[in-house]
């Protein structure tokens, strides 16, 4: 990689500060910035590394101004670096891409299987018959791809995923490692006599476009109708989407994450890390749950926020954790 100070202010719709033709080979963070490096600069935090490890370009925003000189180092000046940064990387991976036909020799592609143009296939991979996958997607070794699942154009599956038949995938999705879709889900009925009869999972699930998947995430598919998962969601590692379980566009869950049964998450919600959504609650848009929260009933309103477990609004919780922590204390005089 080597990009100048003038093609990245082009690329970021930037400012330059300093020499237009300066050259970085590297992107580094900024406590281990070097002269060949691009570093960016948000958190005030790290001010200090930027004049005691002085990168060759630095990104910084707008209104930043240096405390005192750095030598060597050319800036360039965005709105946002966060989103800078990116676009920067988006740039870098897709330079490193290569969108080529290829069929691992012991991969298996079933005849009735279709595939795209410039579609890559690991080795011991499968794609099982009337399966579907789009043009420029990679599927990398060791997949399995169930009979009749339609994958669309431009997506990524790491090594180790399983698609069971039947599941349909829109276009941009990335599974990473170990991701399952359209296992059965958690349901058995109660016998008489105590033990459990296991109850049939005949649905599918949908991921629409643009969503990303973490490793070991598991999404279940329904027991009569679809699981959902909506445009541009993205789910960390370590996550259970249960049956029938709808997520709405835009939502991030964090990892470790548990959503349970016929649940509807709404759009652009947060849910933090080892957080549990109770069954058949429909969670309204924007609502945050914090990590290990609990939410056990419906938010009231949308954009409400939750901590706690059993999940509480967070004003009602934060006094409720000052009693709380009052009472620890008295009882541990």
């Amino acid at each position: 990689m080597e990009i100048t100070a003038k093609e990245l202010a082009q690329l970021l719709s930037g400012t330059i500060e300093g020499n237009p033709d300066a050259a970085a080979t590297t992107l580094s963070r900024i406590e281990n910035g070097k002269s060949s490096s691009l570093c960016f600069y948000a958190n005030p935090k790290y001010e200090k590394y930027v004049y005691s490890n002085p990168a060759g370009l630095l990104i910084v925003r707008n209104d930043f101004q240096p405390s005192r000189p750095i030598p060597g180092t050319t800036l360039i000046r965005v709105e946002d670096p966060y989103s800078a940064v990116a676009t920067v990387l988006d740039f870098v991976s897709s330079k490193r891409k290569q969108f080529r036909r290829y069929r691992g020799p012991r991969c298996r592609v079933r005849l009735s299987a279709k595939l795209g143009k410039k579609v890559y296939v690991g080795d011991f991979s499968y794609i099982g018959r009337k399966a579907v996958v789009g043009d420029c997607t990679k599927i990398y070794e060791q997949v399995f791809i169930g009979d009749g699942t339609t994958i669309g154009k431009n997506c990524i599956i790491y090594p180790g995923v399983k698609i069971y038949p039947g599941m349909k995938i829109g276009n941009n999705v990335i599974l990473h490692s170990g991701v399952v879709i359209g296992s059965d889900g958690f349901g058995f009925a109660p016998q008489p006599d105590g033990t459990y009869r296991k109850i049939e999972h005949t649905g599918d699930v949908i991921i629409e476009d643009d969503v990303e998947i973490g490793a070991n995430t598991t999404v279940d598919k329904s027991q009569i109708g679809t699981t959902i998962i909506r445009k541009g969601v993205k789910i960390d590692n370590l996550v259970q989407v249960a049956h029938n379980v709808e997520i709405g566009e835009n939502t991030v869950c964090c990892a470790q994450t548990g959503i349970a049964g016929s649940a509807h998450i709404g759009k652009q919600c947060i849910l933090g890390g080892q957080s549990g959504i109770n069954g058949h609650i429909f969670v309204k848009d924007g609502t945050k749950v914090g990590p290990k929260a609990g939410l056990v009933s419906e938010p009231k309103k949308e954009g409400m926020s939750f901590y706690g477990n059993p999940a509480l609004e967070y004003n009602l919780y934060m006094r409720s954790y000052a009693i709380f922590r009052r009472q620890g204390k008295e009882g541990l005089k």
